[in-house]
């Protein structure tokens, strides 16, 4: 289990070093609201570790998202990680497609994450376990479930342990990775040892429980002690 941590900018990214994968994102912008591009090609000149940006909470915009995507990729992120903020399997399915492809034409190393949130229903957005089959047939590589309504609600408040627990296995089962994210807490790592998803991210749990605060180095090292 890797821990991701989103830095909002190239101070916090710097102070982000220790963990497993650097996420930029611009949490003033959502969910998973995307950073500049000069900031992530200055995190990624200095992280020795691979980088991952968010390209937003998207509405459906399939022209919008694959820019997007390909912008990130080209600004050098190593996993490209964009939100589905609306619901229907063909659009989905529509904006799917046309990410992987903006990413993978170019850099079929790279790695396409597709989040859906834990609080699909009060949001009216796609389920988590209709977008990740979707997501495998189309050539995405991380099914992530986050929480899109940032009020300090944890995805564990919508989806339990055992939810969480079968959607890492039938991942597995799609060749696909689980990454877990949506207000964690350091309370949550036991629950998540046991679900075992491959990525754990976070930002509020490392800025002392306030996403809006800023990322602290020594909360960083206390998350990867307790996840190793």
């Amino acid at each position: 289990m890797q821990l991701l941590v989103s830095p909002g900018s190239i101070d916090e990214a710097r102070r982000s070093v220790a963990a497993d994968i650097i996420d930029v994102k611009k949490p003033s912008e959502g969910s998973l609201g995307a950073n500049f591009p000069w900031v992530i090609r200055e995190v990624k000149s200095f992280a020795q570790k691979p980088v991952s940006a968010a390209i937003g909470d998207f509405t459906y915009k399939p022209g919008g998202a694959s820019l997007a995507a390909y912008g990130a990729a080209c600004a050098g992120a190593d996993y490209i990680k964009i939100g589905l903020a609306f619901d229907g399997v063909t659009r989905v399915s529509d904006m799917i497609a046309v990410v992987v492809k903006a990413v993978k034409d170019e850099f079929p190393e790279k790695k396409v994450v597709i989040a859906a949130y834990s609080d699909y229903k009060r949001m009216g957005t796609i389920s988590p376990y209709e977008m990740a089959p979707i997501a495998a047939g189309l050539g995405a590589d991380v099914a992530m479930v986050d929480t899109g309504i940032k009020d300090g609600t944890s995805t564990f408040e919508f989806m339990n342990e055992a939810d969480l627990s079968s959607f890492t296995a039938r991942n597995a089962d799609l060749g696909l990775k689980t990454a877990v994210a949506g207000s964690l807490r350091f309370e949550d790592i036991t629950a998540l040892k046991r679900i075992n998803p491959d990525i754990i991210g976070v930002r509020g749990m490392v800025c002392g429980g306030d996403r809006n605060a800023t990322i602290k180095e020594e909360l960083i090292m206390t998350a990867l002690a307790m996840i190793r």
